[in-house]
């Protein structure tokens, strides 16, 4: 194997947080070797699998003076410049943006208004590395490359967790948790700090895009909304009735065939039914109405002056005590006074 005179790693692949050099085992490296490291990266130098020393942005010459561990691992016959064999760890310490986390599955809320909801919930995060000697020994291991997609799914797991827990301690109904996705959002970037921490990130940014109930749900919340949006129920079902009384109307059948035209006199005939229902219902919940028709209901009836039963208008005589009911006429004045009255009510002649 050729000595590596000069080591960087230029080109990252997308997603790729760690990147081994060189990639499948230990090189070749000297005394006097040149290792070039990016503004956004870090290099760790590794020998026997142990870290001897971190490098950060610029070129470096390889010597005792930067790794002086490398003193007592390597002879020096060759003035220096003998090989030895190690490898080196480029960390990327630039921002990892638009990642994503969502439940698997639902999670159990404590609804105040409909009780228990299962609830799915999805978002985006940001991160960096913030040790990168933490992540290389802890997570990356002996890995020749590591990017985000093989953490992601160990990531969300720890999300969810701690996601949980913040929506357990909200004492509110769904209807208001979209209002607070955002205090949802904070609480649980701040609980996720030490986690991420212990593994050698940072957590930069954390987003909640929704949190939605089962489509069942759903479908209830749109229900109810709509009847709120119809006002009196009473008023929108007859005029639904109206219209469909109007159009089986104007579309008795088609083809002029006995049969079609009857599906569409019965249909109106129904239709008429529930607006007679609707009219009548309308009528008992009317007190305007009401009164009407109790006024109509007295113009048909009398009261007996004698034994004050109730007799129909326009009786002559009362058929409970007899009493003659014709109107008394003044012989002077001409005056029709009431049925009974022993003088006139206009001129006070006495009456027979």
């Amino acid at each position: 194997m050729a000595i590596l005179d000069l080591i960087e790693y230029p080109n990252e692949m997308s997603g790729e947080i760690v990147h081994r050099v060189p990639e499948d085992a230990s090189g070749e490296f000297r005394l006097g070797s040149q290792l070039v490291v990016r503004e956004s990266q870090r290099a760790i130098f590794f020998r026997d699998g142990k870290a001897l020393d971190m490098f950060g942005p610029g070129r470096h010459t390889l010597s005792t003076n930067n790794i002086p561990l490398l003193t007592g691992l390597i002879g020096l016959p060759f003035g220096g410049k003998s090989p030895f064999r190690a490898e080196v760890y480029f960390v990327s310490m630039r921002e990892f943006t638009d990642m994503k986390w969502g439940t698997t599955q639902p999670v159990i809320f404590r609804d105040t208004d409909l009780g228990m909801v299962r609830l799915r919930a999805f978002g985006t995060y940001s991160m960096r590395v913030r040790g990168p000697q933490v992540l290389v020994n802890q997570v990356v291991g002996a890995r020749g490359s590591y990017t985000t997609a093989a953490i992601a799914d160990f990531l969300r797991s720890i999300i969810i967790q701690e996601f949980t827990d913040i929506l357990a301690d909200v004492q509110t109904s769904i209807l208001d948790l979209a209002g607070m996705q955002k205090e949802v959002a904070d609480g649980t970037r701040a609980a996720l700090a030490s986690d991420f921490a212990n593994y050698g990130f940072e957590l930069t940014s954390f987003q909640v895009e929704a949190i939605t109930p089962p489509e069942e749900v759903q479908k209830r919340i749109d229900e109810r909304s709509g009847m709120g949006a119809l006002g009196d129920m009473r008023t929108y079902t007859q005029f639904q009735t109206a219209q469909a009384i109007r159009d089986a109307a104007n579309n008795p059948g088609s083809g002029g065939d006995g049969v079609s035209a009857g599906m569409g006199m019965g249909a109106g005939m129904g239709m008429g039914a529930a607006m007679a229902g609707a009219m009548r219902d309308a009528f008992s919940n009317n007190p305007q109405a009401q009164g009407q028709q109790g006024a109509n209901a007295a113009a048909e009836t009398m009261t007996c002056p004698s034994c004050k039963a109730t007799i129909p208008a326009g009786s002559k005589f009362c058929p409970e005590c007899g009493t003659n009911l014709q109107a008394e006429v003044c012989p002077k004045c001409h005056t029709q006074n009431q049925p009974g009255a022993k003088f006139c009510s206009n001129c006070g002649e006495p009456l027979s």
